[in-house]
């Protein structure tokens, strides 16, 4: 009967033994506790692996959309007459353009025959007032147009900055500048307001302002716009940054302008003064200098000293000027 007992009672301390043993780290929290320790400190290496991740997955992000303005910027080089006259800021239809193209046309060409009584003059002045007056006017409205909006773009995204930290919304700090600004800026900013009115987002928006306005001013601002739309961050920061930098562009473009300016001015004497001498030289004393048309010999001295001239004329244009 005892060594019965006893074998029943070292059997319930083995059992509680095996019991205590295998439960005691769940009733003490040393498992939970090992457990927050391996999520904790393991796991180092875990959250590393993760933000290398959203890094990567965010410089894919940018690359696709620098990407995706490149391809655009590239189309871009293609533009119809529409979109000539658009950026040139004129109201006119293609049908007006050909028309002032005919008549100027007709107008130089006539003038140019009845004035010389030769016909080639006459031709010349059909191309020159078809074709090269017309394109010349729009390209010097376009530049023109263009210079106009990147003195002002610094000072609306100013506006837009000081709007944002104000607490505004972006879309009303953008009225504010389409009503507020100076042309063409007012303009340009509206139609972003009014495309944004239809659905289209604000990088898209963006985008359509460089489609319009094609100067580095505009091509910045649709980088930054369609860089913070997807990866975040402070807009009025951003924007800040990007006023600064154009101000900057600014102020180093004037500078190389007034730097270069004698050379610009040197240039422009020695280029002009073959031909002014020769036109001189022709009023004065024309029977010295007709050789020059008549003779076999002078025919080709002409036109080796113009292809000579207008080898210099463009390398010293290449030499003064800047691209910024």
């Amino acid at each position: 009967m005892n060594s019965t007992l006893a074998v029943a009672l070292l059997a319930m301390l083995a059992v509680g033994g095996a019991a205590y043993a295998l439960l005691y780290p769940t009733l003490s929290g040393e498992k939970r506790a090992e457990k927050r320790r391996k999520e904790f400190a393991g796991p180092s290496t875990v959250r590393g692996i993760d933000r290398e991740a959203q890094a990567r997955n965010k410089r894919g992000q940018v690359a696709q959309s620098l990407k995706e303005i490149e391809n655009r910027e590239n189309a871009r080089h293609k533009l119809s007459l529409e979109q000539r006259i658009a950026q040139a800021g004129l109201s006119w239809t293609p049908r007006k353009y050909y028309g002032i193209s005919a008549a100027l046309a007709v107008g130089l060409g006539l003038t140019l025959w009845l004035a010389s009584g030769g016909w080639i003059l006459g031709l010349a002045g059909l191309f020159i007032g078809g074709f090269g007056m017309p394109a010349w006017f729009l390209k010097r409205c376009r530049v023109r147009r263009l210079k106009k909006f990147g003195m002002e773009f610094p000072n609306a995204l100013d506006v837009v900055v000081r709007g944002i930290k104000a607490g505004l919304p972006v879309n009303d700090c953008l009225r504010i500048v389409a009503n507020e600004a100076v042309e063409p800026v007012k303009t340009e900013f509206r139609l972003m307001i009014e495309a944004q009115a239809l659905g289209l987002p604000l990088a898209e928006a963006a985008t359509k302002l460089f489609d319009r306005m094609p100067c580095a001013e505009a091509n910045f601002f649709g980088i930054v716009i369609a860089i913070q739309q997807k990866t975040g961050g402070n807009l009025s920061e951003t924007l800040g940054n990007l006023s600064r930098v154009l101000r900057e562009r600014r102020k180093m473009r004037d500078k190389i302008a007034a730097v270069s300016m004698e050379a610009k001015a040197s240039a422009a004497i020695i280029g002009s003064l073959p031909p002014i001498v020769a036109v001189l030289i022709w009023l004065t004393t024309p029977k010295y200098i007709e050789i020059l048309w008549l003779s076999q010999a002078g025919k080709f001295a002409l036109i080796a000293s113009g292809l000579w001239m207008l080898i210099g004329v463009l390398v010293m244009r290449k030499m003064i000027n800047f691209d910024i």
